[in-house]
């Protein structure tokens, strides 16, 4: 076949591919028609999300690679969440930054994303029901647990549950509209300075390191004033029109932030769950060794123990736990009841599905 052959044959399939996916949003509006009149809140479902991820990659035998197709599926699902239900996401803002590009890899782009100014108004706003879901980074494997979000979970007034997560590669750059020897300031976080600091010392050792409130506002900086550069996303420099002068500048090429999903209720249990747990012991030798030995015992695995300064009282330490298991599940209600007499506080942060990375 020659090429004229060829498009027409693309633009016969783009037809069906129109007719496809305007079916299946038909039928995404008729479930949610079904789940409202069975007074089910709940538009976003993250087992279902895996489920057809985990399908789509399994019926792929190329050549469009696993991450392509789930791109294509993810903004999909958003246009078709968008007709179920006008639904409000919110996520730390301004717009550019890494959370908003999170909130984008989750949800797509036919949600309503709402950009706030802090941590705590995400949580806010998904406990009064101003947004249905907001999204916080939670880690990042450079610079370790995001504070402002641990301590928000203490904080927080109102049904707020995790209720799925995501990891999302954070590739920082270095953006400006003048050439690399003609930068004297770089603009960006304290905490992005950390995840570059050897680049910069190799590339830019003569310009001076000026600490902002976020990467979009460095982004702001670099667009009105000369000589200067800022690190940021990809898409901070689509919004502020400057080139990328070096991409992917991190000094830990594996640099991912992990996010969580907060809703205001849990997941449901799908026999693949993880759930989150904080907790704080009594200031006695052997309380930690006491609670860790109940989940042991029981047979639930921890993937992961953090520690965090309590801001209530000066030497002692709040536990965020990532256990195996759904807080439904028998084996960790029978954990979390032995545990209560040994801790000073337990909760629940939530529970949702183990998912896979989109590649």
């Amino acid at each position: 076949m020659n090429i004229e052959e060829l498009r027409k044959q693309i633009d016969a399939i783009d037809v069906k591919l129109v007719e496809l996916m305007n079916e299946r949003a038909r039928c995404a509006v008729e479930i949610g028609r079904i789940k409202s009149q069975a007074g089910q809140v709940a538009v976003y479902s993250p087992k279902r999300e895996r489920d057809i991820f985990e399908r789509i990659r399994a019926a792929n035998k190329g050549p469009l690679s696993d991450a392509a197709l789930v791109t294509i599926w993810k903004e999909m699902m958003s246009g078709s969440l968008a007709l179920e239900k006008a639904m409000k996401v919110a996520y730390l803002g301004p717009e550019g930054s890494f959370s908003h590009l999170a909130a984008i890899e989750k949800f797509g782009r036919s949600v309503e994303l709402v950009p706030v100014r802090d941590i705590a108004t995400v949580f806010d706003n998904v406990a009064r029901g101003t947004t249905d879901y907001g999204i916080v980074p939670v880690e990042n494997t450079t610079g370790g647990a995001v504070r402002d979000t641990m301590e928000c979970f203490l904080d927080v007034t109102g049904p707020v549950k995790v209720c799925a997560e995501m990891a999302l590669p954070v590739h920082q750059n270095l953006l400006s509209k003048t050439t690399l020897e003609k930068i004297k300031k770089v603009y960006s976080k304290p905490q992005v300075f950390d995840q570059c600091r050897e680049w910069l010392a190799r590339n830019l050792p003569q310009a001076d390191l000026v600490a902002v409130g976020s990467t979009t506002e460095a982004a702001l900086l670099t667009s009105r004033i000369d000589g200067t550069a800022a690190i940021a996303s990809s898409m901070a420099a689509e919004l502020y029109h400057l080139g990328v002068l070096n991409p992917a500048i991190e000094d830990n090429p594996q640099n991912q932030t992990r996010f969580l999903v907060l809703g205001r209720e849990s997941a449901n249990p799908t026999g693949r769950d993880k759930t989150c747990l904080l907790f704080s012991v009594s200031h006695k030798a052997g309380a930690l060794v006491e609670v860790l030995e109940i989940f042991r015992r029981v047979g639930l695995n921890m993937t992961k123990i953090e520690s965090h300064p309590s801001p209530a009282k000066s030497w002692e330490y709040l536990f965020f736990v990532d256990v195996e298991g759904h807080a439904k599940d028998e084996k960790l209600q029978q954990a979390i009841t032995e545990a209560r007499p040994h801790t000073r506080y337990l909760e629940v942060l939530g529970s949702f599905p183990v998912t896979v990375s989109a590649g």
